[in-house]
């Protein structure tokens, strides 16, 4: 990241990867359809660096967005109905560099022994971040970088009352079954997944010409 440079975070919510690299970045460009957590990042960056708020979707925002030395975008793939033309968007967006983090597996994907316990339902085992990887490859005609790491605290949450309502929610089940997600859920080795992929490639400026 350039010092004083341009972050561009796509799928900002509160900010949690982007307000953390201020400095050496000089501004914060946040991109989210939820207004809440634009507000939220800008209460946490205030007095701290200058942000620029764009409510929407990407890429449908990117000209409000504009261009940035560095793209970051975090935990959203997941969630992206065409990744390949995603990717590319960041990329003509940013100038040096895009970072795409996302976990290993879906955030979800460890409560897939709930589903086939409660309804006898098999869910899909990805996509993966090994996908999306081949997805940039094959969007941008770059080899990302992929780097492994492991977080430290749950997607989901502490295994409390409020987690267990909101994935007895998630699997389709009355209040009365709390019980039954709660006892389900100690049973978990994790509830979501630890292992987290961080994707990287050249900007538009950093890549050479055919």
């Amino acid at each position: 990241m350039p010092a004083g440079g341009v972050l561009l975070d796509v799928g900002s919510g509160a900010g949690a990867a982007s307000v953390p690299v201020a400095p050496p970045a000089g501004r914060i460009v946040a991109v989210d359809q939820d207004p809440a957590m634009l507000q939220a990042l800008a209460q946490v960056a205030a007095g701290r660096v200058p942000v620029s708020l764009v409510e929407g979707i990407w890429p449908d925002v990117a000209g409000q967005a504009g261009p940035a030395d560095v793209v970051v975008c975090a935990n959203v793939a997941y969630n992206v109905g065409s990744l390949g033309s995603f990717v590319a968007a960041l990329t003509s967006a940013a100038r040096h560099r895009v970072v795409l983090e996302l976990s290993a597996v879906h955030p979800q994907s460890s409560l897939s022994p709930l589903w086939q316990q409660f309804w006898n339902l098999s869910r899909p085992t990805g996509p993966t971040a090994e996908d999306a990887a081949a997805v940039v490859r094959e969007a941008v005609g770059v080899q990302p970088a992929i780097q492994w790491w492991r977080r430290s605290w749950s997607f989901m949450g502490e295994r409390g009352p409020s987690t267990v309502a909101w994935i007895r929610r998630r699997l389709c089940l009355p209040e009365e079954r709390q019980a039954e997600v709660a006892a389900a859920l100690e049973r978990l080795p994790e509830l979501g997944p630890s292992a987290v992929a961080t994707i990287s490639w050249p900007g538009r400026l950093s890549q050479k010409p055919a």
